[in-house]
């Protein structure tokens, strides 16, 4: 697909349209079930999704693994949103990063 959209657009509507949902009812709607939930539950859903991916990537299955790299990046920017991260700070973490090698940059890191 060549949209020429860019990437972080898509993720920030829908991180508008997580965080609309926020105060929605959570009869009616998966998102604002999982702010109810909390944040322990967030992050469970963070962790499932990012195994389910890892699953479908090893298996091979890309259809499957495009469907959960989907699912992850959704329950991750639901994740943002509950910790109150907007994902602008992330996008601007990664521009930081953009040309340092991945070694040295864990070393620069605060334990």
């Amino acid at each position: 697909m060549n949209d020429p959209e860019t990437p972080g657009a898509v993720l920030d509507r829908l991180y508008q349209v997580i965080e609309s949902r926020r105060s929605a009812d959570p009869a009616t709607s998966h998102t604002a079930r999982l702010f109810q939930k909390g944040t322990r539950k967030i992050a469970q859903k963070v962790g499932e999704e990012a195994v389910e991916t890892v699953i479908e990537a090893v298996r091979g299955k890309r259809d499957r693994l495009i469907s959960e790299s989907a699912d992850l990046v959704y329950h991750l920017l639901v994740l943002w949103a509950d910790q109150r991260i907007n994902p602008g700070e992330v996008w601007q973490e990664l521009s930081r990063r953009e040309g340092l090698s991945g070694i040295e940059e864990k070393k620069s890191r605060t334990k």
